[in-house]
């Protein structure tokens, strides 16, 4: 598992898009697990700070509550229209609170992350992926 900083490090462009691709939408959506496991989409907005990527909470919110619980999470972009160039973006990870008694905070470590997009020729779609173990790859699918 890595900071964000530690995944910037490790490939810098990726996360570069990665970053471009949440900034460029104010909701992304963040995926939970429920007490019973099943899982929970809820909107969410995030803020990179001190070489981190971060979300808040209200308090007692049902995505802190799971978070608190069990602290898996993937997170996504949102997706563009193909036209607009906007990359659709994913990172999966683990969630720590910040102690804070008004609201909660999250850091969120990556454990991966990804970009979908299209080509230049519109063709093909283009997956870039990272995870620690595994660096950097790409994969294409037409």
């Amino acid at each position: 598992m890595a900071s964000w900083k530690a995944f910037e490090t490790a490939a810098p462009e990726l996360a570069r898009r990665v970053r471009a691709s949440f900034e460029a939408h104010t909701h992304l959506t963040i995926a939970t697990l429920r007490k019973d496991g099943s899982p929970r989409i809820s909107g969410t907005e995030v803020q990179f700070d001190d070489g981190g990527l971060w979300i808040g909470s209200m308090a007692n919110a049902r995505k802190a509550q799971d978070l608190q619980r069990d602290p898996r999470f993937a997170l996504h972009s949102g997706s563009g229209e193909p036209d607009e160039g906007l990359a659709d973006a994913k990172v999966a990870g683990r969630a720590h609170e910040i102690p804070n008694q008004e609201h909660h905070k999250f850091r969120l470590d990556v454990t991966e992350a990804s970009i979908v997009s299209l080509d230049d020729a519109k063709e093909h779609l283009v997956i870039d992926i990272w995870t620690a173990a595994g660096g950097v790859k790409q994969v294409k699918r037409k």
